[in-house]
């Protein structure tokens, strides 16, 4: 049975100086939990049912990682999830690293997205695609944010995500620039580069100006309905799946 101090401090991870203070991290639900334990990050520990125990107990035991066993309410008490019926993990997060560009791949690059299920869906989709990068400027929200983790299914096991400066980091890339824009090309006509960065702007205010300077082409989603903008994560998506399939042709 939890402690009420030991629930506070598993509570404590949803707050983001708290994270930062100790390195450490939330990741909840099964299949989140089961990529995590099969990934390269070092698990801390792993709150779980006594069911979801003894389906994964070859795996855990296998890497050595330390196990509690808890009841489901015990759990949801703990959870920012509003229904978590099997584990909890804790983790530590990866040294924060200067990413490299490989020019022959497709990287996405964030300017300040803020919304947790946004971001966790991009790195999702990144995933879905094959992208294996993603650049993000400061101002974006924590990739360590419980609800970005959770949003991700998963993926941010596969996908790298850094932050930089993007004004100062991109133009050292030598590679094409592709932003999203509202008078951009047409993404079901145009020819894509081989390879490149897919720069996506902020839920309400878009590319910043001082970045768009160093967009190399403007591209756009066109509307056939009045909507006036399309949700970041959706327009990645599409931006992303009319390059993969341009370059299959």
């Amino acid at each position: 049975m939890l402690t009420k101090g030991r629930a506070s401090t598993i509570k404590q991870l949803h707050d983001k100086k708290y994270r930062q203070k100790t390195g450490l991290f939330l990741v909840e639900g099964e299949k989140s939990v089961v990529e995590l334990i099969n990934s390269d990050y070092q698990v801390s520990e792993v709150l779980a049912t006594k069911d979801f125990l003894s389906k994964y107990r070859q795996v855990l035991n296998t890497k050595q990682i330390r196990t509690e066993a808890v009841e489901q309410g015990e759990l949801e008490k703990v959870s920012s999830m509003e229904s978590n019926s099997a584990t909890i993990a804790i983790a530590k997060q990866k040294p924060v690293s200067i990413p490299t560009i490989d020019k022959n791949e497709i990287t996405i690059a964030l300017d300040e997205i803020r919304d947790p299920g946004n971001l966790g869906t991009i790195i999702r989709i990144a995933d879905w695609y094959g992208i294996k990068k993603i650049i993000a400027a400061i101002g974006t929200v924590d990739l360590y944010n419980p609800k970005v983790i959770s949003a991700t299914k998963g993926s941010f096991t596969r996908v790298e995500l850094s932050y930089v400066d993007l004004k100062t980091f991109l133009p050292t890339t030598k590679v094409p620039i592709l932003g999203t824009f509202l008078d951009g090309e047409d993404v079901h006509t145009l020819a894509f580069p081989a390879n490149g960065i897919l720069l996506m702007g902020n839920e309400s205010n878009g590319i910043n100006r001082e970045i768009e300077k160093i967009v190399t082409k403007k591209i756009t989603i066109p509307a056939y309905g009045r909507t006036e903008s399309l949700n970041v994560a959706i327009a990645t998506a599409i931006c992303l799946d009319n390059w993969k399939r341009n370059l299959s042709k």
